[in-house]
């Protein structure tokens, strides 16, 4: 807490406006939280730490339906901690996202007629940063919007100075423990954004292509292969078969003439090939395939690149200077043409791997790279999870987990950009090559330069739990704040962006893991729980929400529908609903503000408490216990709903309506009264915070005259549990609700006043006849009275006079009628469910609705007969 938060609380007032007016209210509560340091974390404070990294969104990007369901999420997590006395850190900042920034700035580049190679490696940089400081981070404006309570003063971007050195330091440490390494490899490559990417950054789809086989050698030393990639053909080396493979063994060792070259290529024997598949022969193009290029590693086979970094063909020929595609097509023309072609598929749909980022098919090819030697830091990383140093939430998720880190290959962690942490490694012209770490002087003179390549984006971003902490320095934040308490983040990076958190922490700070608790949610759906997409039409921006409907109300609705690693359905109509339920605090806080509820002084005795009194203060200390644990095992959907219903339907729907009479009454009942809502209101606005903020800011600081709800003391459970009165208001609920009930059955207005008799003497419902009364909008029952419809309900009896109220005859026919048609929908579904042979031929969906059918209409028989018998003798 900054000094300036040390303010005076401000003079309590009960005044409210008749309308909560979000818009006028969320932007400049944030900038007070703000302003007054609350967000902000220090390393020196005796506190007990509690630290949570923002997953860096992209300097590129915008708020999305995503980032706002995350953020609610953390941001309720490190509200709460705020509350309850610890230095709470949620940590800030944005990735520089290589490939996806450079895209940007080149394609403002094109605009102007230029490419990055017109202005030079150093000019391109400039403009990117440029760019990054005129029209990057926009999501930190719109993460304010949401109300993140981020230390924005810790704000840190993966170029800036104190990462940069980070990214160096690590990376000459892996290079001197021999765990990077430089090697030629087949990559998966990008041919539109010209670089290599890693197997996380591949999407995989079923796409539909082709599959050709196709006819190599002649006469008895002729063999058949099929390809869904001909043109990669011009590069094959080898044709392997498995050892066993009766049908080829003649051939082992031999060669054969590879079509439409001048080459000829052996055939080998390698345990890789599956004889059942296809003809149980494949092409070897060492270049092009990482299968074959480890078959061509095991045979000492040579590897020929047939296409530059723009998947255009460089093989010496008639299809030099083709596209990839274009190639595809001519070259399976060429094969046709001297009856090479054995047969063809089309369309032949298999899994096609995309570019993550621009959807381009990429292209598998031979490259000089630097790698990663993932084996010792992977194992460390599932060590942490297995031997409970790290907790995986919700645990199920543990399985995913360890199949990643288990199998993970070397990771291939150079890209051919220009915009990102530049390899820090030097040639010299005799070869040499050395690592420079960031005290270290780089090597000049005549014929030294340094790599071209940069770093992936998930290198720099996987330091990011210590890096923004100060490492390499041993800072006192880095003392103070690793490792965190918890990563909340989707499921859906968990090998993007946890795994490699994981290694690097372990490796970095001694065995420590980044994190205690790994807590995965879901992806945000439509209402349908289909993806949201632009191209489905479905995409929403959650600014239009917050606009339309207020930034608690979208926090809310997403908080709402939060299991644990489960996807999350949303629709307008939810955000609408949310709205709602902020107006229904707010209209119930007026409400207990202008009747004088209030905080001041300690609670009275319970036993100067009524049952009502005490039987809301029990349900809220349970309450505070239920939200308590849903809060520690991640349940943010059943906390939510928790608050929701204790909120609405037990605080403002029973108890602020049951104490309307005692505040009418007046007296010592009602300061009582006044006291106890106002700590049920306080207790309420606290709870619902870290979901709310602004709503519950606004009343939280009106009823009780408090500086802030941000730094109020958490709600803790009292113990004050009071069974008996539980039993009592339970019993009142029933009588109430039931007398509801019959009213609504028989047609009444909910205001329509009815004379009745209340048989309560001997009961614990004898005090609560007013509340009952007023709440049933039941009349004294008169001289003239007459009991037409008596209702027993929990051991008491109410006699209504409907006499004067209703028509009696005309609601008997309208009954009667409805009575038949009930009768008459019960007797064609068990009809039907009779007939055998409508059974052995209806489908199950048909039969199952004319069983819910035949269950609703003996429903609707018993409760219109008990209307009927309810009613007075017309």
């Amino acid at each position: 807490m900054t000094e300036n938060a040390q303010q005076e609380p401000s003079a309590p007032t009960t005044e409210l406006p008749t309308q909560y007016a979000p818009a006028d209210v969320e932007g400049p509560l944030y900038e007070r939280w703000v302003e007054r340091g609350y967000f902000e974390a220090d390393a020196k404070s005796e506190k007990p730490p509690y630290t949570v990294v923002i997953p860096p969104p992209n300097v590129t990007g915008s708020l999305h339906l995503g980032h706002a369901f995350e953020h609610t999420l953390i941001d309720a997590l490190t509200r709460r901690k705020r509350m309850q006395g610890f230095e709470t850190l949620w940590q800030p900042g944005m990735d520089h996202a290589g490939i996806a920034t450079q895209n940007v700035v080149e394609r403002e580049l094109a605009k102007e007629g230029k490419s990055r190679h017109d202005l030079g490696r150093e000019a391109f940089v400039e403009r990117v940063w440029q760019w990054k400081g005129e029209s990057g981070g926009q999501i930190s404006g719109q993460m304010r919007r949401l109300g993140d309570g981020v230390a924005w003063s810790r704000e840190r971007f993966t170029m800036d100075e104190g990462l940069s050195q980070a990214v160096q330091t690590i990376f000459k440490r892996l290079y001197d423990d021999e765990l990077i390494y430089r090697a030629e490899r087949i990559i998966n490559w990008c041919p539109r954004c010209l670089t290599a990417i890693s197997d996380i950054e591949v999407e995989y789809q079923d796409d539909d292509g082709e599959l050709v086989s196709m006819k190599y050698g002649d006469g008895d030393e002729t063999i058949v292969v099929a390809t869904t990639r001909a043109e990669t053909m011009l590069g094959d080396t080898a044709v392997a078969v498995h050892p066993e493979d009766e049908r080829y063994k003649h051939l082992v060792g031999k060669l054969v003439k590879l079509p439409l070259t001048d080459r000829s290529i052996p055939v080998v024997a390698d345990e890789h090939v599956d004889p059942e598949f296809g003809t149980g022969a494949v092409k070897v193009t060492p270049a092009h395939d990482p299968n074959d290029f480890e078959i061509g590693q095991r045979h000492g086979l040579p590897s020929i690149a047939v296409m530059d970094e723009h998947a255009v063909i460089t093989a010496h020929g008639p299809f030099q200077g083709l596209d990839r595609l274009e190639a595809r097509s001519a070259i399976v023309a060429a094969l046709r043409a001297e009856g090479r072609i054995v047969a063809e598929k089309r369309p032949y749909v298999h899994s096609v791997g995309h570019c993550s980022r621009c959807k381009t098919t990429i292209e598998p090819r031979l490259s000089m790279q630097w790698w990663v030697k993932v084996g010792p830091l992977a194992k460390a990383a599932g060590d942490a999870v297995r031997d409970g140093k790290v907790k995986i939430h919700p645990q199920e998720m543990e399985k995913r987990y360890f199949d990643w880190v288990d199998n993970l290959h070397d990771w291939c962690i150079s890209r051919q950009l220009w915009w990102g942490h530049r390899i820090p490694v030097w040639y010299g012209p005799g070869g040499e090559v050395v690592c420079v770490g960031p005290d270290d002087e780089a090597p000049t003179g005549e014929g030294w330069h340094q790599d071209t390549d940069v770093l992936d984006t998930w290198f720099s971003s996987g330091l990011w739990p210590f890096s923004t902490l100060g490492w390499p320095e041993r800072t006192e934040s880095l003392a103070k704040f690793y490792p965190n308490s918890v990563l909340v983040t989707g499921y859906d990076i968990l090998f993007f962006w946890v795994a490699r958190m994981m290694m690097f922490g372990l490796y970095a700070m001694d065995g420590t893991p980044p994190f205690h608790t790994i807590a995965l949610h879901g992806m945000v759906r439509d209402q349908f729980g289909k993806k949201m997409s632009k191209s489905f039409g479905n995409a929403v921006n959650p600014l239009d929400w917050m606009d339309k409907y207020g930034s608690d109300a979208l926090r809310f609705t997403l908080a709402r529908g939060a299991n644990p690693g489960v996807d999350v359905p949303i629709g307008e109509d939810w955000v609408q609903g949310s709205r709602n339920f902020a107006n229904k605090i707010w209209n119930a806080t007026r409400f207990a503000l202008m009747n004088g509820a209030t905080v001041d002084g300690p609670l009275p005795d319970a036993s100067a408490m009524s049952p009502t009194d005490r039987w809301i203060l029990s349900r809220l200390n349970s309450v505070v216990a239920e939200v308590d644990a849903y809060y520690d095992d991640f349940q943010f959907a059943k906390l939510s709903d928790a608050l929701f219903h204790f909120a609405w339907d037990e605080v403002f729907d029973w108890y602020v309506e049951l104490s309307k009479t005692t505040f009418q009454a007046g007296g010592e009942p009602a300061e009582v009264s006044k006291r106890v809502l106002g700590e049920v209101l306080d207790v309420t606005l606290k709870l619902l915070h870290p979901v709310v903020p602004f709503v519950t800011e606004t009343l939280w600081t009106t009823l009780t005259g408090g500086e802030s709800v941000v730094i109020a003391e958490w709600p803790s459970d009292s113990g004050f549990r009071d069974a008996d009165a539980e039993r009592e208001i339970g019993t009142l609920q029933s009588v109430i609700t039931e007398v509801r009930r019959f009213r609504a059955d028989q047609g009444l207005q909910p205001g329509q006043r009815v004379p009745a008799r209340l048989t309560l003497d001997g009961t614990a419902l004898a005090p609560h006849e007013p509340a009952i009364r007023q709440l049933l909008r039941l009349q004294p029952e008169g001289d003239a009275f007459t009991a037409t419809a008596t209702l027993p309900v929990a051991g008491v009896e109410v006699a209504l006079d409907l006499s004067g109220v209703i028509d009696v005859a005309a609601e008997r026919k309208r009954l009667a009628k409805d009575l038949a048609a009930a009768e008459k929908e019960k007797s064609q579904a068990t009809a039907k469910l009779g007939n055998e042979a409508f059974l052995s031929k209806a489908p199950d969906h048909v039969v199952d609705k004319i069983r819910t059918r035949l269950a609703k209409s003996e429903e609707d028989i018993t409760r219109i007969q008990s209307q009927l018998d309810r009613l007075p003798p017309s």
